[in-house]
């Protein structure tokens, strides 16, 4: 298939070639006799298109393979374009050689007497033009597939980090509520009790939400209530808790389990004592949550292992480019963490994310360019009107020829482009490229 594709390719140039070839000679006053004399013509184009066109396209094959992302730099370039002048003089001279001897029975020894260099001067120009536009179809195919690939991986890399991230807190959690029980069932078995029942809810809400990467600033408020209940049962009144009846935007979303970080840090850093209770207050600023909590550091403070802040600032900084912030004055200490809804710009997208967003930026795209284009194309019939009209009153000699031919081939090429068509990359290349791409094994 692979093959049949390339044939038809390289038949559709030549077919190019030869009206292109065909519309100068006719400009220049040559003509052909006979339809005879325009099928043999056609058909000696046709053979040196073909077989030019394939020669040089299993080299470029040869350099991919070889060289791959290698190939556009400088010293494999220049390699690959000396490579296809000597394919392309090789090619033609077998050429010359079949359409003389074996065609036209001209015997070897009159063929080598009559060729000359400059026989092969235009078919070499030819050559090395439509391999030009090989080299630079292959390199922009090269660049697409590029940036696909390091967009996949973008979102890849998101996703894992994010999972990452996610799953450090089953055990981050896990271990500081049962230092908590530890401690309980110390100092009060009968609170350690009911703190255990309370934990089995906390921990069921721990593991619906971990693997969430939002959820509504609704839900995170009702389980820190809940939070603080266990935290109130061990501390008992050494700590005042307050929290907003309402925010301004319940279905505003947050980073699951980060106002539950955000309050553990506040108990494990400072002092909790009846005379020395700590005030904790969760509020609602300039499109923020903010956990503020009075300074009162502990005189004996083991190494924080830094995963709460640490944590909540990378699962933030991977969906959003509104930070995490920190503040802190001689009194007070305070975090305040974005309430983010459908207006906010994400700028790092996970891989679901990134798709969806795409598909929607190659539909916009699309609708832009079908409308650029039907532009361009009535403005193209229109002047061809003209340019007929002013040919009609002004001289015999279609001048308006060159215009409408050359202005045409413009619009065919907008026209490829705009409906994903080209003879050379094949019907929709791009999106079926990304589909190929997406669908393959995730290493």
């Amino acid at each position: 298939m692979r093959i049949l594709k390339e044939l038809w390719r390289a038949f559709f140039i030549g077919v190019l070639i030869f009206i292109v070839i065909g519309v100068i000679q006719y400009l220049n006053g040559y003509s052909y006799d006979t339809g005879k004399e325009i099928l043999i013509v056609f058909g000696y184009n046709q053979l040196y298109s073909i077989v030019l066109y394939m020669a040089n396209m299993l080299l470029i094959n040869y350099l991919i393979k070889r060289y791959g992302s290698k190939l556009f730099k400088l010293q494999n370039l220049l390699k690959g374009i000396f490579g296809g002048m000597i394919v392309t003089v090789v090619a033609l001279f077998l050429l010359h050689l079949f359409s003389k001897v074996v065609i036209q029975d001209t015997s070897i020894t009159d063929f080598i007497g009559t060729e000359r260099i400059e026989h092969y001067y235009g078919s070499f120009i030819i050559s090395m033009v439509i391999t030009a536009i090989f080299y630079a179809i292959y390199f922009y195919r090269y660049k697409q597939e590029n940036k696909v690939k390091e967009q996949k991986i973008i979102a890849k890399t998101a996703s894992a980090q994010f999972d990452a991230l996610k799953n450090q807190l089953d055990p981050h959690f896990l271990f500081n509520s049962l230092n908590v029980l530890t401690s309980l069932i110390e100092e009060n078995p009968e609170a350690a009790t009911r703190f255990t029942t309370a934990l089995s809810k906390v921990y069921r809400y721990v593991l619906e939400q971990k693997n969430k990467e939002l959820v509504t600033v609704a839900e995170e408020l009702k389980f820190a209530k809940l939070y603080m209940s266990l935290i109130k049962m061990r501390f008992e009144d050494s700590i005042v808790f307050t929290v907003p009846e309402t925010v301004s935007n319940l279905e505003a979303r947050v980073v699951p389990l980060s106002l539950q970080l955000l309050l553990e840090n506040a108990v494990k850093h400072n002092q909790v004592t009846p005379s020395k209770k700590l005030h904790i207050s969760i509020k609602e600023e300039d499109g923020n949550l903010m956990v503020v909590n009075n300074i009162q550091p502990k005189k004996v403070l083991k190494k924080s292992s830094g995963v709460g802040l640490q944590n909540i600032r990378q699962r933030y900084g991977i969906i959003t480019d509104r930070p995490m912030k920190i503040y802190q004055d001689e009194r007070t200490f305070s975090v305040s963490i974005p309430m983010l809804t459908t207006h906010v710009t994400v700028v790092k997208e996970t891989q679901k994310e990134y798709i969806s967003a795409k598909k929607y930026e190659l539909a916009k795209k699309k609708v832009e360019a079908l409308k650029g284009f039907y532009i361009h194309f009535g403005i193209y019939c229109v002047m061809v009107l003209v340019f007929i009209y002013l040919n009609v009153i002004s001289t015999g000699f279609p001048w308006a020829l060159f215009p409408i031919v050359g202005w045409g081939f413009g619009v065919a090429g907008h026209a490829m482009e705009t409906f994903n068509y080209n003879p050379l990359l094949g019907k929709d290349w791009e999106a079926r490229k990304i589909r190929e791409l997406m669908d393959k094994d995730k290493d």
